[in-house]
């Protein structure tokens, strides 16, 4: 009979190919701000929020805080040089007051982290008790991390556009929150649990507003196509309108 440590681990196998699929999910949205230079609606909400959760689960999961957590320290781990990464071209790609905010935002989160992570290894002197600090300091940030979207659904509602919520995050964000609260569940972990049941209601409540909001969003982007289109089509009846001088020139 497979025991309950097996398939323990073998859930947070998955959980971690999913949370990657999660991390390197915002890709293709990167990709086209950095050939556009411009990071237009997008929100820097999201991965500043996921690069402080990755940061605290990566300090949660030391061995001098809480042993045995391999699978955790690993994905956060990478999930934080990712997130490193976006945080980074948001940066070169906005500017003004954007810019200054994510970057005040990344700093003050680094900041944050080694003093909690030194306060912690100083003063609590055993797995227990730094596991249970650093565990209600994550859960309240990872809880974060997923209650992140909820400022782009508020937009989603207001505008009745899914265009810049990409349906691939939320279902890559769906899947790495059930993986993560049944390996939570199999031997009980309260820090894990909570973040990740609150992730799953979060992404479902994603997936809703996406229905609810596709075809508006195909009518608005269509519509933007044809004023496009008219635009274009009047500046060359304009261009060709335009009477030659003496010269055989236009003006």
């Amino acid at each position: 009979m497979v025991s309950k440590d097996t398939i323990r681990t073998a859930i947070g196998v998955i959980g971690n190919g999913t949370a990657l699929v999660l991390f390197l999910s915002p890709v293709p949205t990167f990709i086209s701000i950095w050939k556009k230079r411009a990071v237009e609606q997008y929100s820097p909400i999201p991965y500043v929020a996921t690069l402080l959760n990755c940061m605290m689960w990566v300090l949660y999961g030391l061995p001098l805080v809480h042993p045995h957590s391999v699978l955790v320290i690993t994905i956060n781990g990478t999930g934080m040089l990712i997130q490193l990464s976006y945080v980074a071209l948001f940066i070169l790609c906005s500017a003004g007051a954007v810019r200054r905010k994510v970057v005040l935002l990344f700093a003050a989160e680094v900041a944050f982290v080694i003093t909690l992570g030194a306060l912690v290894l100083s003063l609590a002197h055993t797995h227990e008790r730094r596991s249970m600090i650093v565990g209600i300091v994550s859960v309240f940030f990872g809880t974060g991390m997923y209650a992140a979207p909820l400022c782009v659904m508020k937009m989603v509602i207001q505008t009745k556009s899914v265009e810049y919520m990409p349906l691939f995050l939320s279902l890559a964000s769906l899947a790495n929150s059930i993986c993560w609260t049944a390996y939570a569940l199999i031997r009980f972990d309260v820090y894990i649990t909570i973040p990740n049941g609150l992730g799953v209601l979060f992404a479902l409540g994603q997936l809703v507003l996406y229905a609810m909001f596709y075809k508006n969003t195909q009518q608005i982007i269509e519509a933007r196509k044809r004023k496009a289109d008219q635009q274009g089509t009047m500046m060359e009846v304009v261009t060709d309108a335009t009477p030659p001088n003496n010269n055989g020139s236009t003006y």
